[in-house]
């Protein structure tokens, strides 16, 4: 494990310090989750960019599906004579 150490504002430092004592938890405690929960959420927002781009690629590459077959396809859904997907 690894020390670093930061300055928190007065308007980030005084919040953390009551949430910590509200949930008995150290602030060295919170500051990690928060700091886990952003890493998580940068991880998942480029997997969404690459998955765009990947998108984007496949469009330009002329592989898209027509709305009326996916549309169709959505609204078999529930029904007894639900269908396919469509295919490129």
């Amino acid at each position: 494990m690894s020390i670093t150490s930061i300055r928190l504002s007065d308007d980030i430092d005084q919040p953390l310090e009551s949430l910590a004592k509200k949930l008995d938890r150290s602030k060295n405690y919170l500051i990690n989750q928060a700091i886990k929960e952003f890493l998580v959420k940068q991880s998942l927002e480029d997997s969404r960019w690459q998955d765009t781009l990947e998108a984007l690629e496949s469009i330009k590459a002329g592989k898209s599906l027509e709305e009326t077959d996916v549309n169709a396809w959505l609204n078999s859904w529930g029904t007894g004579a639900r269908k396919s997907p469509p295919q490129v």
